[in-house]
């Protein structure tokens, strides 16, 4: 009887310490730098930075950097693997969609799709020599890179398509109309519908948050305590409803906004809740041993790298309909951005650690620095040198972090 109760002590003992409430502030560093990086950028600006126009001016500016981190993450998670040939996907999505349009007149729907379809067998092309042939992806994907490109070059013969009907513009460019026309506050007008989309939004985040972490607690995983997630969602949401409400100050919520809003739910929803989401995670973390315990890499990594264009060609139309135009030099160097905001984010450059969430944040971050530079009228050279040292930074956190070479304390109830 002894030796039973001790060993259900034991349990007990070990299920209270896989149980315990923890609140790791290592997860919330970029979250909380973010949070810095406006107020100063704020304070310099003198308010200029969050005035209503330019909060819609950031989304539009930074919506094709969000779109591209998110399918550079999936490359990132399989192994610190990247995809430089982003870039050149979205100038050759983009040289597609102005021929289609502009110069043969084709419907605009029928573009996209026919524009979206292109990009799925680039990444299927560069799936299949990556996880079937066994060539590296950099070296892949450095040749996609320059193949792209060249395409690019010789479809639009080095001149530029424009301008794009107004119905394709406004996949970029557009507002959603508001349920109340003339809605007015303060004498000025506002947008009561995206004043709503706001609230629930805050609204259905901090249920989400409450609800995923009883279900850790019930699991036997760990879990925060509700105080932490209070002021979490707390701030979040005053954040969201705070967005919101300067965008219905101006023009309300940008079309673009709501395609960002479905691939980040998306995403949110494969990396965190479905099987062949884990089986990224799980390559990235030791790829023989994910393939020893049934995962199918290969076939993960042709997914990966296919997701990658697919995402690529989004990211392509989106920023067509921006410019208004096709431009053969469209695209360079998004690649360099997309890597950036994921690894800004607090994805690992070993791969197998990454959220969609936090390559959000790097891209905010990335954005911001360059929209606040642009304000003060630093000139482009020196912003280089800025978001240069800022991705080492956030990459060599991650390496000292991971070498356990500096250590973030972890708050939370202690084990009686």
């Amino acid at each position: 009887m002894s030796e039973n109760k001790n060993v259900t002590r034991q349990h007990e003992a070990a299920k209270a310490m896989q149980q315990k409430p923890k609140f790791d502030l290592k997860q919330y560093g970029m979250l909380i730098a973010l949070g810095v990086i406006i107020l100063f950028f704020y304070t310099l600006t003198g308010g200029k930075l969050l005035k209503p126009m330019n909060v819609s001016n950031l989304i539009f500016q930074n919506a094709y950097v969000i779109i591209l981190a998110i399918g550079m993450l999936l490359c990132i998670l399989t192994g610190g693997n990247i995809d430089l040939s982003v870039g050149s996907v979205v100038g050759l999505i983009g040289a597609c969609a102005g021929t289609f349009i502009i110069e043969w007149g084709w419907n605009v729907y029928l573009s996209i799709a026919l524009c979206l379809l292109i990009g799925i067998a680039i990444g299927m092309w560069q799936g299949f020599w990556i996880a079937y042939v066994g060539i590296p992806p950099f070296i892949c994907t450095l040749s996609g890179m320059l193949v792209f490109r060249g395409l690019c070059l010789l479809i639009l013969n080095g001149m530029t398509l424009a301008p794009f009907p107004e119905a394709y513009q406004r996949l970029s460019t557009g507002f959603i109309p508001d349920i109340v026309t003339d809605f007015m506050v303060g004498g000025k007008k506002f947008n009561l519908l995206c004043m709503l989309v706001g609230i629930i939004l805050a609204v259905g985040f901090t249920a989400s948050q409450i609800i995923t972490n009883n279900s850790r607690r019930r699991k036997g995983y760990d879990y925060q305590s509700m105080s932490s997630i209070i002021v979490k969602s707390a701030i979040i949401s005053v954040v969201l409803i705070g967005v919101f409400y300067l965008l219905a100050r101006y023009r309300g919520i940008p079309t673009v906004l709501i395609i960002l809003g479905i691939l980040l739910a998306a995403y949110t929803f494969f990396t965190q809740k479905t099987v062949k989401g884990r089986h990224l995670y799980a390559i990235g973390g030791n790829m023989k041993a994910a393939r020893l315990s049934g995962i199918k890499t290969k076939q993960m990594m042709f997914f990966a790298y296919t997701n990658m264009s697919f995402i690529a060609a989004i990211a392509g139309l989106v920023f067509a309909a921006r410019l208004n135009s096709a431009s053969p030099t469209a695209g360079q160097s998004f690649e360099m951005d997309a890597i950036a905001s994921c690894f800004i984010g607090g994805a690992s450059a070993y791969g197998g650690t990454g959220t969609v969430g936090g390559a959000l944040i790097g891209a905010l971050i990335m954005g911001i620095l360059n929209n606040g530079m642009s304000i003060l009228g630093i000139n482009s050279n020196m912003q280089q040198v800025v978001k240069g040292l800022v991705l080492l930074g956030a990459v060599a956190f991650d390496v000292i972090s991971k070498n356990n070479l500096i250590t973030l304390p972890k708050l939370g109830k202690k084990k009686a």
